[in-house]
């Protein structure tokens, strides 16, 4: 998770057949940028994972005073994927929570890879890697 003054994205390749097709772009400020990637072992676990990753959400967020949220699949971070739809579905219950309490939430396109553009903040808190 990344505190950003500034975040910018837009869609260059899809990665997954059936994403549906899009060609956008878009971009947040002040906002907590969370790339996050759902591992095998969550979809055992998806109760727990959820909260703890809208709690870790939130709890950074207020450390900047924003309730601004960036949600980017980065399926990078690990080999152990969980499938695309348990991640889809597992993301779009955070993002109502998020919206829920009162989180403007941008989510880039899933499945896809996108071009995208982080300006990080200096602090130290402005990067935090979560694992859980």
């Amino acid at each position: 998770m990344f505190y950003a003054p500034s975040f910018w994205f837009r869609t260059h390749e899809k990665t997954l057949q059936q994403a549906p097709d899009m060609d956008i772009e878009g971009s947040a400020e002040k906002s907590v940028v969370v790339f996050y990637q759902a591992e095998a072992k969550d979809m055992d676990e998806e109760t727990g994972v959820l909260t703890k990753l809208v709690k870790n959400i939130k709890w950074l967020a207020g450390k900047f005073g924003t309730k601004h949220v960036v949600l980017h699949s980065f399926g990078h971070l690990s080999l152990s994927k969980a499938a695309p739809d348990f991640t889809a579905r597992l993301i779009g219950e955070a993002k109502t929570r998020l919206a829920g309490s009162g989180f403007t939430v941008v989510e880039t396109p899933f499945g896809y890879l996108n071009e995208w553009k982080l300006h990080v903040a200096g602090d130290s808190l402005a990067k935090v890697y979560k694992e859980f």
